[in-house]
């Protein structure tokens, strides 16, 4: 079972969609799913701005064979990581 409930997946989903960096988003609304699951780890663990940042250029590069340069992983690590911070600006989700 998840650390986390299925509204932070859903809302994870959501944002992760509004980028669409494969551009299937409106057709296929699982594409990003492959990500929910590392990266809400990572949140959960504490990871920076720019590890999130990393992680996604890394799955756009190697799983999404994409290049990362116009889709600007930094800005959606930043918009990830305010969303994150948003659930529980505290503890940045440590109870989602």
């Amino acid at each position: 079972m998840s650390p986390w409930n299925t509204s932070t997946e859903d809302d994870l989903r959501h944002l992760l969609n509004e980028w669409d960096p494969v551009g299937v988003a409106d057709d296929v609304k699982d594409e990003y799913d492959c990500m929910l699951t590392p990266l809400l780890q990572q949140l959960r663990s504490g990871a920076s701005r720019n590890e999130i940042g990393e992680f996604l250029r890394h799955e756009l590069e190697d799983h999404f064979s994409l290049d990362p340069l116009g889709l600007r992983p930094e800005a959606m690590a930043s918009r990830v990581m305010d969303w994150w911070t948003s659930i529980d600006p505290v503890n940045g989700a440590a109870n989602a």
